[in-house]
């Protein structure tokens, strides 16, 4: 195996014999998804987010950072191809606050051919990603560790939805045509730098876990769910206990001399956000 796959593995604490089929595809899937945290710490700090696969490797490995779309499924496709799998990503655009005109592409996902068939995968959707790969057939509902998701089709566009509250819920939409290097950089700058971004007005955190639940953070409010309901959930009285909890509960790395952060980073940031929790509430 390659250098990174060797410290993708170790990243994803995996000593098991990957081989191209389905159940390598699954494990490494939701091993990633319960490992390495979504975060957008870098649009806030700010700092300027690179795609290519040294930084990736940098940040998300070596620094045991988080990130988004463009940089988780990025590591994933490049950990996927040299294993051998045949991968490349595609770009949709994100429909889930039903808005009334079509958004640009930016979100990163996967799409991978296996065994006669072509699965979605995708480690980059924050709280509702996918944490197993599904077919791409159009109106199966398929189960994951996480939730119901099922694909629709409406000529070449793909529409991925969940099942929330027994309500299928759109996520975003996708064709399979082929994206260049250009075509990620060009949304990943989008992302991070269009004012009315969200990534530029919340902190937004999760990692979900083997067993079904996950952990979630807005701010300082973070919450954990255990296979869809909320069994736990409180305000952090200040960024103190904000920067312990990040290491505690999401396993984020914040020592590394290029990719980590200071507590007084941290506040500077948390600073610029209009609401600050009430100590014990």
């Amino acid at each position: 195996m390659t250098s990174v796959v060797n410290a993708w593995f170790s990243r994803l604490n995996w000593s098991g014999t990957p081989k191209v089929n389905l159940d390598t595809l699954q494990t490494l899937h939701l091993r990633h998804n319960c490992t390495i945290p979504f975060e957008n710490l870098d649009v806030l700090l700010p700092r300027e987010i690179q795609l290519d696969d040294g930084a990736l490797e940098e940040k998300l490995l070596t620094a045991r950072r988080g990130g988004y779309c463009f940089e988780q499924n990025g590591l994933f496709e490049r950990g996927l191809r040299e294993l051998g799998f045949n991968v490349r990503s595609l770009l949709g655009r994100v429909v889930l606050t039903n808005p009334s005109a079509l958004p640009p592409r930016t979100h990163r996902l996967l799409l991978v051919e296996l065994e006669e068939e072509r699965w979605i995968a995708d480690v980059g959707f924050g709280g509702q990603t996918l944490t197993a790969p599904i077919r791409l057939c159009a109106g199966l509902s398929q189960k994951t560790p996480h939730g119901e998701y099922r694909l629709l089709q409406e000529r070449a566009d793909w529409v991925l939805q969940f099942l929330h509250h027994d309500r299928w819920q759109p996520m975003y939409r996708f064709d399979l045509a082929v994206q260049q290097q250009s075509d990620y950089v060009m949304g990943n700058f989008w992302s991070a730098h269009w004012p009315q971004s969200h990534f530029r007005h919340h902190l937004l955190m999760c990692r979900h876990q083997p067993d079904g639940g996950k952990l979630t953070l807005t701010n300082f409010h973070f919450t954990r769910y255990q296979d869809g309901h909320i069994v736990e959930q409180f305000n952090l009285p200040d960024t103190a206990a904000l920067y312990a909890l990040l290491q505690a509960r999401f396993g984020l790395g914040v020592d590394d001399p290029k990719h980590g952060f200071s507590e007084a980073e941290l506040a500077r940031v948390m600073a610029a956000f209009d609401t600050h929790p009430e100590a014990g509430k």
